[in-house]
C-alpha cells in the first residue's frame, strides 16, 4: 500500500480527511458564513480592520466548503461557483441573500422536498430569478445519484435536464445527480454523501482527485493506487465497482461503456446491476435506477400488516383488544383511540388465528422481510426476535451448546448470557477485560487472554470441548473489538470454533463503512473470502514454516497467528437490539448468522431453541 507521504505521491491542495466529522464541518461552515455575512453588512460602518477581518473569514469559509460541496447535489458545484463569483465581485448583499436561502434549505432539508433549479445559463452570476424551488414534491422520497466520469459543463447540464424531464407525477422517488470526474472522487463521494443511493460509472475514468484522498488508505482493503494507475481507464470501472461495494454495499451500480456489453461481460464483477452502451436511451437508465430503489424500499411485513388491518376480520383468539372493538365500543375510554389512532388497534394480529405469518416458521411476509434484512446486514440468514437481545442470546446458546461443552465468556457480559449458560448446561470459563482505571471502566478482553486460554485447553487435552467464544461488541462503555483479528487468531488454534458477538448496542454499525469492518457479519464475510485466496494460503505456508505447531506457547502468544485456510470454518453469530440503536416499537431484536455449517450442524437445534 502506497502512503501519501512517500515519494512519488502528488500532494493535493485540500485534505478531505483533516476533518473529524465532515458533516458537522459542513453544517458549521454554512452557519459561520451566514453570521459573517451578517456582520459584514454592519462592519462597513465601523472600523476598516473589522471589515477586512470579516472578508477574510468569509473567504476562508468559502475555501473550506468548496471541496466539500463538490460531492453534494445541493447547492451543487455550479451554484457554489456563482457564490464565489459574487464574493469576488463584491456583491455582498446578493451573496448574503443566497447564502441565507441555501443555509435554510440545508438546515431544514427542504431541498429534498422541492425540486431545486440550477442557476441561469450565465455561469458567472446568480440572479433573483434563480429559483430555489420549482414545485412541491413533499410526498416523494429524495435521493441522489453519483455519476462518475469526465463530463464537460455542457454535458453535465444536458444530462441533468434530460433526467429531470423524465420525472412523472406518479413516481414515488425523485433524485438529483452529483457528477465527479475521477476514480478517487467517486470513492470520497460515497463516503461523505449518504444521500447517494446509486452510482453510474462512465467509460474513460481518470484516477486522481484534485483533493488529497489519503482517507481512502484507511478505509479500503488493499487499495493499490499504483496498480489502478497502470490499468487502462476502461478497466478501472471494474475496480471502482468493487471498491464502492466494499464501502457501501447497499448502492446500486450501473456501467455506461463505450464498448458493447457482451464484449466486457466476462470482465465485470457481479456488483453492477446493468451495463449500458453509450448510445442507449437515457430513459432506460432512469427507469432502472427508480426500479431498483423501489425494490430496496420494499417492506413485506409492514405492507402485509397494512393490508390485514383493512380486512373485516372476526376476532376469536385470546388478545383482549379485539381489533379495537373493546375500545371503540366503550363509553369511557375513547381518549385512548384519540391518543393512539385506530390503525394500531386494527393491526392487532395473532399467529394462532392466521392472517399474516408465523414468526417461528415463516413462509410469507416475515420470511421475505428476514431475507431482505439478511441482505442489508450482510448475513447469510437473519431471524427476528420479539423479546429483546436477552432472548436472542439464549436462543443461540441453547442451539449451539450441549451440556459439558466449554464456553469462553467475557466476565462483564450481559446477565442474559449467564442465564444461557445455565439453561444449556455449559461449563463456563470467564475471561477478564483490561481495566481503564483513569476512566473508571473496563475495556475489552485482550486477544492474548483468549489465545492463552485456548492454548491452555490444548495443552490439557480439552480443546475439543471448547465450543464457543462469546464476547460483547461493542461493550457497554463503547469499546469495539478488531473482530476479524480475534476470529482469525482463534481459528489458528481451534479451526472449528464458533463465535457469538453480542452487538446489542451496535446494530447501526452495518450501515457505516468504518464501523462495518468491526461487526461480526462484516468480519465473517471478509474472512471467508480471504481464506479462499491464493495470497492467504501463501501467508499461512510462511507462518507454518516459522512457527510450526503451537508447542511453544510463548511464541504463539506473541505472534500474529494465521489460520489454516484448509481447516478453518467461518461460524459467526451476532445478536442485535433493533430497539436500541435502530427503530422498533418494543423489544425487537435480530439474530444474524454467517455459519458455513449452519444447515448440517445447527439448523434443527436453532429452530427448536
Amino acid at each position: 500500500m502506497k502512503h501519501p507521504s512517500k515519494k512519488g505521491y502528488v500532494q493535493k491542495k485540500v485534505a478531505i480527511n483533516l476533518y473529524q466529522n465532515i458533516w458537522e464541518i459542513r453544517h458549521d461552515a454554512w452557519g459561520h458564513l451566514v453570521d459573517n455575512l451578517n456582520r459584514l453588512q454592519h462592519a462597513e460602518y465601523r472600523h476598516a480592520d473589522t471589515h477586512l477581518a470579516e472578508l477574510s473569514a468569509i473567504e476562508q469559509t468559502l475555501n473550506t466548503l468548496e471541496p466539500i460541496e463538490s460531492y453534494w447535489a445541493f447547492p451543487g458545484k455550479k451554484k457554489f461557483k456563482c457564490l464565489k463569483n459574487l464574493f469576488t465581485h463584491q456583491h455582498y448583499d446578493r451573496l448574503n441573500e443566497h447564502v441565507h436561502r441555501i443555509n435554510t434549505a440545508l438546515s431544514t432539508q427542504s431541498y429534498k422536498r422541492d425540486v431545486f433549479s440550477s442557476p441561469s445559463n450565465n455561469h458567472e452570476t446568480l440572479t433573483s430569478a434563480d429559483a430555489y424551488q420549482d414545485e412541491d414534491h413533499s410526498d416523494r422520497l429524495y435521493f441522489e445519484v453519483l455519476v462518475v466520469g469526465e463530463l464537460s459543463a455542457q454535458e453535465e447540464t444536458q444530462l441533468r435536464e434530460q433526467l429531470r424531464a423524465m420525472r412523472q407525477p406518479n413516481d414515488h422517488f425523485i433524485f438529483e445527480i452529483v457528477v465527479v470526474p475521477s476514480f478517487q472522487d467517486a470513492l470520497i463521494a460515497v463516503l461523505l454523501n449518504f444521500n447517494i443511493q446509486a452510482c453510474v460509472i462512465r467509460y474513460r475514468l481518470p484516477l486522481l482527485s484534485e483533493f488529497d484522498a489519503s482517507i481512502l488508505y484507511q478505509l479500503l482493503d488493499d487499495y493499490d493506487e499504483q496498480g489502478v494507475a497502470r490499468l487502462p481507464e476502461s478497466e478501472r470501472c471494474r475496480i471502482l465497482g468493487e471498491k464502492i461495494t466494499q464501502l457501501r454495499p447497499e448502492l446500486d451500480l450501473y456501467l455506461v461503456s463505450d464498448v458493447t456489453p457482451e464484449t466486457i461481460a466476462g470482465k465485470l464483477c457481479s456488483n453492477f446491476r446493468r451495463v449500458f452502451y453509450r448510445q442507449e436511451d437515457e430513459h432506460e437508465l432512469y427507469y432502472s435506477i427508480l426500479q431498483n430503489i423501489e425494490n430496496r424500499y420494499q417492506t413485506p411485513f409492514f405492507t402485509a400488516l397494512k393490508e390485514y388491518s383493512q380486512k373485516p376480520t372476526g376476532v376469536f383468539h385470546a388478545l383482549p383488544v379485539s381489533r379495537g372493538k373493546s375500545i371503540l365500543q366503550s363509553n369511557w375510554i375513547q381518549d385512548i383511540v384519540q391518543f393512539y389512532g385506530k390503525s394500531v388497534f386494527m393491526a392487532e394480529t395473532s399467529a394462532t388465528s392466521g392472517g399474516l405469518d408465523s414468526l417461528s416458521e415463516p413462509v410469507g411476509p416475515i420470511k421475505r422481510a428476514q431475507e431482505l434484512a439478511a441482505r442489508a446486514f450482510g448475513s447469510q440468514r437473519t431471524f427476528f426476535v420479539t423479546n429483546g437481545t436477552s432472548t436472542a442470546n439464549k436462543i443461540v446458546v441453547q442451539a449451539l451448546i450441549q451440556p459439558g461443552d466449554i464456553v469462553l465468556l467475557d466476565r462483564n457480559c450481559h446477565k442474559s448470557h449467564h442465564y444461557g449458560m445455565v439453561l444449556s448446561g455449559a461449563d463456563t470459563v470467564y475471561l477478564d477485560a483490561y481495566p481503564l482505571d483513569e476512566y473508571s471502566m473496563y475495556g475489552a478482553v485482550p486477544i492474548r487472554e483468549i489465545k492463552k486460554t485456548l492454548l491452555h485447553f490444548k495443552r490439557e487435552g480439552k480443546l475439543e470441548r471448547v465450543k464457543l467464544v462469546l464476547l460483547t461488541n461493542c461493550t457497554f462503555d463503547g469499546i469495539v473489538y478488531d473482530v476479524e483479528r480475534v476470529i482469525e487468531e482463534c481459528l489458528a488454534i481451534k479451526p472449528d470454533l464458533i463465535f457469538l458477538w453480542d452487538e446489542a448496542w451496535f446494530a447501526f454499525a452495518a450501515f457505516h463503512p468504518t464501523y462495518r469492518r468491526r461487526t461480526g457479519m462484516g468480519a465473517a464475510a471478509r474472512l471467508r473470502e480471504k481464506f479462499q485466496s491464493t495470497a492467504y494460503q501463501q501467508r499461512y505456508t510462511n507462518f507454518k514454516k516459522e512457527f510450526g505447531e503451537p508447542d511453544n506457547e510463548d511464541a504463539w502468544l506473541n505472534a500474529r497467528l494465521v489460520a489454516d485456510p484448509a481447516l478453518a470454518r467461518v461460524r459467526v453469530y451476532a445478536t442485535q437490539s433493533t430497539h436500541k440503536t435502530l427503530t422498533a416499537f418494543r423489544q425487537g431484536s435480530m439474530i444474524h448468522v454467517y455459519d458455513q455449517d449452519f444447515k448440517s450442524k445447527a439448523e434443527d437445534a436453532f429452530h427448536e431453541a
